[in-house]
């Protein structure tokens, strides 16, 4: 079964925080299992940011979570953002095209 996980953080440091999102996408190169990542910014509270990360299966996520560079990555990741992220993790149960 297909699986997302939602990333809700602020920061007052984006551009640092899409620095940090491009090297562990290069250091991730061929070991993640993250198939897809969609990025937004809240319109109303600019400092608000969602992640939507695609995973093949729930075990496949937890895959992803236990690389080094994935750890790593949330690391540097926490000292960038304004208080704790909040992770909602979704089986996904219908996907279509609208």
């Amino acid at each position: 079964m297909a699986f997302v996980q939602l990333i809700e953080y602020t920061t007052s440091k984006p551009e640092e925080v899409q620095k940090v999102l491009e090297q562990w996408e290069q250091s991730s190169q061929g070991k993640r299992t993250a198939r897809r990542l969609v990025l937004g910014r809240d319109r109303n509270d600019p400092t608000r940011y969602c992640e939507i990360v695609f995973f093949d299966s729930y075990e496949s996520a937890m895959e992803n979570s236990d690389l080094p560079e994935t750890q790593e990555n949330a690391r540097k990741l926490m000292e960038l953002m304004d208080g704790e992220p909040v992770f909602r993790d979704l089986d996904v149960v219908e996907e279509r095209e609208l």
